[in-house]
């Protein structure tokens, strides 16, 4: 599936480089936790109202595309 992940911004003056949306001081890694936490959106939208979903659809495919060629022992995951 290829998603475009036009909200993923790179900037080295923002979160020491870090993928972020949008330009927010929100990182990708930081939004996929998020959704561990709160897998219902409304509970997720509350902690973080300025996530709209296109940003953690985003977030996830950018999370996925960026794990799809590693592999992770179970024991360290």
């Amino acid at each position: 599936m290829d998603i475009m992940l036009d909200r993923i911004t790179i900037d080295p003056q923002v979160m020491n480089g870090q993928p972020c949306l949008r330009n927010l001081r929100l990182t990708v890694r930081r939004v996929v936790e998020a959704v561990a936490l709160y897998p219902d959106w409304k509970d997720l939208h509350t902690g973080y109202p300025e996530l709209e979903k296109e940003d953690v659809y985003q977030a996830l495919a950018f999370a996925a595309r960026n794990l799809d060629s590693q592999i992770i022992p179970l024991e360290a995951a």
